[in-house]
């Protein structure tokens, strides 16, 4: 790879009942819109059944309010070892990372 930089960004997680349908539905609904990035099986970003990954980053990465992931676009910047390392807003916009992205490239 070189000196190409890669960010990956990931979108499986499920708030409040946002996403209905199945996850086979899911995909043939994006496929009508040319989606060409990854894309995992639905699961539970809150609450006493949310996803190991996401209960994690809530706990390390605290939010404004109150932990809890608000809206689908809540970011996480995470480092190539993995760890968490920043937290950004739902309404802050995705150009507005690049000076943290940066500085882990």
């Amino acid at each position: 790879m070189g000196n190409q930089k890669v960010s990956e960004f990931l979108h499986f997680h499920r708030i409040n009942l946002e996403e209905p349908g199945s996850n086979e539905d899911i995909k043939k609904f994006a496929e009508g819109y040319n989606v060409t990035f990854d894309m995992f099986s639905k699961i539970n970003v809150n609450g006493a059944d949310a996803h190991p990954l996401w209960y994690d980053l809530q706990r390390v990465l605290k939010g404004s309010l109150w932990n809890a992931i608000k809206w689908n676009f809540s970011k996480f910047l995470i480092n190539k070892d993995g760890t968490p390392v920043k937290r950004f807003a739902p309404n802050q916009e995705p150009k507005s990372i690049e000076k943290d992205l940066e500085k882990l490239w």
